[in-house]
């Protein structure tokens, strides 16, 4: 059976190949073969949901709404029903619980390594590290800037434009899809400064 014939079957194989890898490293540095390190394992399930959010974030702005704009003007084409019957609802899916399990682990990381109330408060609560506590709480309150928008302003006028909620005529219909168009749009300029701060915690203000 090819691995790549399916969804599950790319995650599987991806697991499996990042546990082997990690083995063969492991041995060579002469450590054990599956010596789990948790801070690890939370910033590369952090790293990959938040690949998986923020590239469905540029996804949706910067390929499926022009997109859609340009199927909604071409009158001899397809229109943007495919887009809006079979590519938004997976989309959607993948990108809310994205945001979600990119805060989480994120969150839990920050826990684990006593950094959370530092990062909230930009560094400025007793005992708190200036030095790490600011970058990281700038790129910690956009993430959640973002994830609130995800979760109680753009899906709440997603599910109106699917058809999955009821709405209030076509005026309120317009109003969903002005409100998405302009929180994505926000949401994509505030995850590019929020994608520098988080590395800046550790490496550095890019200016």
């Amino acid at each position: 059976m090819n691995p790549l014939n399916s969804i599950k079957g790319v995650w599987v194989a991806g697991l499996l190949l990042s546990v082997l890898l990690a083995m063969i490293v492991n041995l060579f540095s002469g450590q054990g073969l599956l010596e789990l390190n948790e801070l690890a394992l939370l910033r590369w399930a952090h790293i990959v949901a938040g690949i998986i959010w923020v590239g469905l974030l540029y996804f949706f702005n910067f390929v499926q709404m022009p997109a859609i704009a340009a199927a909604t003007a071409d009158q001899g084409g397809p229109g943007p029903a495919a887009i809006g019957k079979y590519i938004l609802p997976r989309a959607l899916l993948w990108f809310r619980w994205a945001a979600l399990a990119t805060w989480l682990t994120g969150a839990w990381y920050l826990v684990r390594t006593d950094q959370l109330l530092s990062a909230f408060t930009l560094g400025l609560s007793r005992g708190g590290d200036a030095a790490y506590g600011l970058p990281m709480g700038i790129g910690v309150w956009l993430g959640t800037i973002l994830l609130i928008n995800v979760w109680l302003v753009l899906w709440p006028n997603q599910k109106k434009v699917m058809g999955i909620a009821k709405t209030e005529g076509e005026a309120d219909l317009a109003r969903a899809r002005k409100t998405i168009a302009t929180v994505a749009r926000i949401n994509a300029v505030l995850s590019i400064p929020m994608l520098m701060f988080m590395v800046a915690a550790g490496h550095g203000v890019a200016l």
